[in-house]
Formats: structure tokens, C-alpha cells, sequence
């Protein structure tokens, strides 16, 4: 099968949403380049160009389901927090962000869910 180009997807080897991303994405011909948060983050510049290409809030790059959220009271937190200062946090620890972002340069993804791969890196 011939791959359509090279994906960077930050993810967790030991996260079922990930390799099920994972598995759709080499499904649709996409050669990936594997990122495991959790044995190094993305640094600030890296979360900053990946946020900004998003389009998306910057809150939405936390895993707000995670321990490390919880057990920091992040929600109680970030709403008065700088956005630098949240880069910062994300940049600090690989639990904290939300998994898979997939990016092709351009167009970022977040999470897993079929219908939004097949839109944006499907047919």
C-alpha cells in the first residue's frame, strides 16, 4: 500500500484511543511519525505552532480526564491562568495533554473520533 505522507501524531503506546487512532490513520495510507508523550513532552514552541494551527482553545490540548489534572485541581486553576503559563504546564508533563493531536504541518487534529479522521485525513 502506498503511503499518502508522513503524519506526526503525539500519543501514548499504552492508550486504546491512540492506537486506535493509530490503526485508522495507517488504515488510510498515512506513514506516521510516533511521539510518546509520556517519555518526553512537546516543548513550548513545538505545543505553541501546534495549538496556534489548531485553530482550537488552548484548554482543549488538556487532558482534563488525566490524574495529573485532577490531582493539580487544574480545573479550578487554568481558568486564571496566562496562556503562557499553560504552555508552560503542558510542556512540563506529557500527562497533561490531551492524546492523540495528529498534525500534518498545517491541519491539527485532537483526540479520536472516526468521522473527524475520515474528514480530515481520509478520502
Amino acid at each position: 500500500m502506498s503511503t499518502r505522507g508522513k503524519l506526526k501524531i503525539y500519543m501514548y503506546a499504552k492508550c486504546g484511543t491512540c492506537r486506535s487512532a493509530i490503526k485508522s490513520l495507517q488504515a488510510k495510507g498515512w506513514e506516521l511519525d510516533q511521539h510518546d508523550l509520556f517519555e518526553q513532552a512537546p516543548d513550548i514552541e513545538e505545543l505553541r505552532t501546534v495549538i496556534e494551527r489548531s485553530g482550537l482553545e488552548l484548554k482543549k490540548f488538556f487532558n482534563t480526564s488525566g490524574e495529573v489534572y485532577k490531582e493539580l485541581g487544574l480545573k479550578d486553576k487554568l481558568p486564571t491562568m496566562s496562556a503562557e503559563e499553560q504552555l508552560k504546564l503542558l510542556a512540563s508533563n506529557g500527562r497533561l495533554v490531551k492524546r492523540p493531536i495528529v498534525t500534518d504541518g498545517k491541519r491539527v487534529t485532537v483526540g479520536f473520533k472516526e468521522e473527524t479522521y475520515e474528514q480530515e485525513w481520509g478520502a
